[in-house]
């Protein structure tokens, strides 16, 4: 298969990863825009939904357009392109890290998650900031290698809910309602194995881009100055 066309894989994953929690956003801000019916499940949502709808347009927005950032032939022939969608990402990354903080501070504990949950999220929440603000930072310093590295980990952090549907998986076919330690870990799960696969693509690429070191010429070698 032609290397442009493998080039259009990951944004594809990407975007299948991310249909899940973008479809359940959909739902959701479906409900909340007609007269729900309140319910233990979306009591907190009802009550104060600026935060969750807030959460569910730019995480989507964010996740969609993000998986094309990915593509290499449009980093290099559609730079400015890059650019402008670069300067829409990172508001929509910083705004669905944000709310999340957020809802996790104002929001009531919904009954099935676990207390170590809270931390976990206000880590990865902050987190997903911080690396958005490194990765600007490191571009307004000309930082190419550093800005995609932190972009990088940020999106992975933002796809975490992609993941997260698949780590949940063995508990649906299981039949169980997860809960307790078991979603504690299905949750910390989807974030840390995004972020091991962005750090190991992170590392195999300088390997594999570095160039091949020419075969030194036989014989002695010339000397500036020196008879040939």
């Amino acid at each position: 298969m032609r290397a442009s066309s493998r080039q259009w894989w990951v944004p594809a994953g990407v975007v299948l990863l991310s249909l899940v929690p973008v479809l359940a956003g959909a739902v959701r801000l479906t409900e909340l825009a007609g007269d729900p019916e309140v319910a233990v499940a979306n009591a907190r949502f009802v009550a104060s939904p600026v935060p969750v709808v807030v959460h569910i347009v730019s995480a989507t927005l964010y996740s969609l357009l993000g998986a094309f950032q990915f593509v290499p032939r449009i980093r290099r022939h559609r730079p400015r392109w890059h650019r402008l969608a670069g300067r829409v990402l990172v508001p929509a990354g910083l705004l669905a890290a944000l709310s999340g903080l957020w809802m996790t501070l104002a929001y009531a504990r919904p009954p099935a998650d676990d207390v170590l949950l809270t931390p976990m999220r206000l880590f990865f929440g902050a987190a997903m900031a911080a690396c958005l603000v490194l990765g600007v930072l490191a571009i307004v310093r000309r930082d190419v290698p550093a800005h995609r590295a932190w972009m990088a980990r940020g999106y992975a952090i933002g796809l975490g809910a992609g993941t997260q549907v698949l780590t949940h998986l063995p508990f649906v076919l299981a039949g169980a309602e997860p809960g307790g330690l078991g979603r504690v870990l299905a949750m910390l799960a989807g974030w840390v194995v995004n972020l091991a696969v962005v750090e190991w693509a992170l590392r195999r690429r300088p390997a594999a881009a570095r160039p091949t070191p020419a075969r030194a010429p036989a014989g002695p070698v010339p000397v500036a100055g020196r008879p040939r």
